[in-house]
């Protein structure tokens, strides 16, 4: 080896250097790592993603199938049950757990909600469907839908969601029509009760609901919980800052925490009370919206949003003590536990007779 080394020296000159470089000296772009590993990620999800789209549209013909051989039977009010009955004896055996009576009797429902099967999303995977279709409203369904594909809900997200009746709770400052434009992004939302909550629920804090929590501390656990106190908060929400602190003059003040909405196109400041709220708390969430809005908001941005996340409110209280043209201070009461259909029925019921006083 080293006489071939040897007799290629004085011929090759400076290009010998280059064939015996080592391979570790041959630095990589970061940019070009990026891409590659870009590639193989992005290839894996559609994949997977692939895959996952080939077992709805198998549920789905399976749905299409039983439902023309039930009509086979239609006279008889108990054909159908021992069709799915008889047929899971036959194929469960050989195929497993995922052809039992109750998957049989979800893909009979799939078919029957979803009859147009160009109408399915590849974007959805089983789990997810399985949570839409069995939502009977077929608005309150579409919206779902429409939200869990333009935000890339994951099933455990959807299902988080629809738990957490985000539905019910927008419905309470907003009619059905203006809800579902804005899921289907035909027009951008104009007012903050679009987007913002009241309750708000914070279960993923994983707190006990007869503690008490300083603020501080329940402070810290949003931010800990970044991303699901996102989703909770809606579209268009990035975080900005934290104990924001205002000099005004000898006195000093901090702001809990600030966020941005890109569709709102303004700042949003949230204050934290774990108690009763007050007119002081409003009157100090208000020289907060005020300082942003001269100091900080640029001409082309609307009005500061400000919300006070609180433990219980006083809706005649919160009434009286803004302006009656207000829409840029909100009181949103939270909960940290997901409410049960009841609870939450009963809590819009009084929240609606509440803003009507």
């Amino acid at each position: 080896m080293n006489a071939v080394r040897s007799q290629l020296r004085p011929h090759c000159g400076h290009n010998y250097n280059r064939l015996i470089m080592s391979e570790q000296e041959i630095a990589l772009r970061n940019e070009f790592v990026a891409d590659i590993r870009n590639i193989i990620a992005t290839a894996q999800t559609n994949a997977i993603r692939s895959v996952d789209f080939q077992r709805v549209i198998m549920y789905w013909e399976l749905g299409e199938r039983i439902v023309v051989e039930e009509q086979q039977g239609k006279e008889r009010a108990e054909y159908g049950t021992y069709l799915l009955r008889n047929l899971a004896e036959q194929i469960e055996p050989e195929f497993g757990s995922g052809f039992s009576v109750r998957i049989l009797e979800q893909c009979r429902q799939f078919y029957r909600t979803y009859p147009i099967t160009n109408a399915l999303r590849s974007q959805f995977n089983w789990y997810q469907y399985r949570l839409l279709f069995q939502i009977d409203d077929a608005e309150k369904r579409e919206y779902y839908e429409y939200e869990a594909l333009h935000n890339c809900w994951t099933g455990r997200e959807l299902e988080r969601q629809i738990n957490s009746g985000l539905y019910e709770r927008l419905l309470l400052s907003n009619d059905k029509k203006a809800i579902l434009e804005v899921a289907r992004r035909e027009r951008i939302p104009e007012q903050p009760s679009e987007i913002i909550k009241d309750p708000m629920i914070l279960e993923f804090l994983g707190l006990k609901r007869e503690v008490t929590y300083y603020e501080k501390d329940l402070e810290t656990l949003l931010i800990d919980n970044l991303q699901s106190f996102l989703l909770e908060l809606g579209n268009g929400f990035s975080f900005v800052a934290r104990q924001r602190r205002l000099l005004l003059e000898d006195d000093e003040f901090s702001i809990d925490l600030v966020f941005y909405n890109r569709l709102l196109r303004c700042f949003v400041i949230i204050d934290i009370k774990t108690k009763k709220i007050t007119h002081k708390d409003i009157g100090q969430l208000q020289m907060y919206v005020n300082y942003y809005d001269r100091e900080e908001k640029l001409p082309e941005e609307n009005p500061t949003i400000g919300i006070l996340l609180c433990a219980d409110k006083n809706n005649a209280l919160v009434k009286y003590s803004l302006p009656e043209d207000n829409k840029t201070i909100m009181a949103s009461k939270y909960q940290l536990y997901l409410p049960s259909e009841k609870q939450l029925l009963n809590e819009l019921k009084r929240e609606l007779e509440n803003l009507e006083i």
